[in-house]
């Protein structure tokens, strides 16, 4: 795009900007604001026509788009052209420009509601996992069972040489002192916790093992090792009783409250995760019925910011800095395909929003800026300058609007409810 703005109108704009720096410039030998025009004008030519062009450029930028109504993304690349005292200003803006398509028929999609409710049985395992949360190690003096843990003392070898040898990194399977590992199948070295039950303290013993294909140490994938244990003690998991007093460690005034409790926020639970299951549905029923190119600049963007989520996810999690980089064009990859997805139904939802009317309020975007200032313990005030700084407040304007265009899809959507998958058994 073109843009050009006339000879007197650049004059104009020179002029006025002399005035502002005569007005506040202080040369030697003249009072502030009282220095010639023509000295100021030559002193601080540079400066007067950076400011100019500041000036200029974005305004007339904006009146063009204006005029020639189109819907850019993003931000243009200005190539000066010409500029100057005298002459017009002339520059080129390189924009991109939200993709023009039809919308497919988007009331009446056809979803699937699974029926599922929650049951006794489903309380009662929660009520177990936060009896877990209160889990307690006692020592015992007999020998170990499925269920214990054992604290032991290992040297590990693999044909015959100290693991280490083989993979430099990997000290703490050569040797540890009062490692607790749980008694059943799966924890630490797949088979390593079997050998140990039926031990007690005091007690030594050989135990071989193999390491899986996919162990998280690739050097040691499929080899044999044999470690000599030593049981320092057997402890036993003991979980609180499930009574009044448990009850009220988790702020509930009886068993009976703490159930009722228990059951509302599964049942919400339950109903995020159907409304979450209808939404990507609808998500993906638009995504399959419409294809357009999508503005390179918005993707890259949108990657940028999925591969920051991806990245800060694992690092939550713990996984190593080297293991990420090491995945890094994996994780790229991934990233970029999703912000596609991401950008596509983001066009489409403001498309369906502007053709259905679905507006936000400033009540809404304060709310949610509310709400997520508490999630995140920040003052809002504070929260809101951080916004303002990126120009986040049009982000949670975007958030906001197409979460009611979703509840928009939902309430017209064509829902079948249907039987709740089998889970599969373990």
């Amino acid at each position: 795009m073109r843009v050009e703005v006339e000879s007197k109108d650049v004059d104009a704009a020179f002029d006025s900007m002399i005035k502002n720096f005569q007005k506040e410039a202080a040369l030697p030998g003249f009072r502030p604001g009282k220095a010639p025009r023509d000295m100021i004008a030559k002193r601080y030519e540079k400066d007067i026509q950076d400011e100019v062009k500041k000036k200029l450029i974005p305004d007339a930028y904006r009146k063009a788009v204006d005029e020639q109504k189109l819907d850019v993304v993003g931000y243009p690349d200005i190539e000066e052209i010409q500029f100057g005292r005298g002459q017009a200003l002339q520059f080129a803006a390189t924009v991109e420009t939200a993709p023009e398509f039809q919308l497919p028929e988007y009331k009446g999609l056809p979803v699937k509601r699974e029926t599922g409710t929650v049951t006794d049985a489903d309380v009662e395992r929660a009520l177990m996992l936060l009896r877990e949360r209160q889990l307690e190690y006692k020592t015992v003096e007999r020998v170990a069972a499925t269920g214990d843990v054992a604290v032991v003392n290992y040297t590990g070898t693999t044909n015959g040489k100290p693991i280490t040898e083989i993979a430099p990194t990997a000290k703490g399977l050569t040797e540890q002192k009062n490692f607790w590992i749980n008694l059943d199948q799966s924890s630490f070295i797949p088979g390593f916790g079997e050998q140990l039950l039926g031990t007690k303290a005091g007690d030594k013993r050989t135990v071989n093992v193999d390491f899986p294909a996919d162990f998280v140490t690739p050097q040691l994938a499929n080899q044999k090792g044999v470690y000599e244990v030593e049981v320092v003690e057997i402890k036993e998991r003991v979980v609180p009783a499930l009574d009044e007093a448990f009850a009220q460690s988790y702020g509930a005034e009886s068993l009976e409250k703490l159930r009722a409790g228990v059951r509302t926020d599964l049942e919400n639970e339950l109903n995020f995760k159907k409304e979450r299951s209808i939404r990507n549905q609808l998500v993906q029923q638009l995504l399959s019925r419409v294809s357009f190119d999508l503005p390179e600049s918005v993707v890259t963007q949108e990657t940028r910011n999925v591969v920051y989520d991806i990245v800060n996810e694992n690092q939550k999690r713990g996984v190593p800095k080297e293991m990420i980089e090491g995945q890094k064009e994996q994780i790229y990859s991934a990233a970029a395909d999703t912000a596609k997805n991401r950008v596509k139904v983001n066009f489409m939802l403001q498309k369906i929003a502007e053709k259905e009317e679905i507006k936000v309020s400033q009540e809404e975007v304060a709310a949610r800026i509310q709400h997520l200032a508490g999630m995140y313990q920040i003052p809002p005030e504070q929260f809101i300058k951080d916004l303002q700084k990126r120009n986040g407040i049009v982000e949670i304007y975007d958030q906001v609007a197409s979460e009611k265009t979703l509840t928009f899809l939902q309430q017209n959507a064509k829902i079948e409810d249907v039987e709740p998958a089998a889970t599969p058994v373990p």
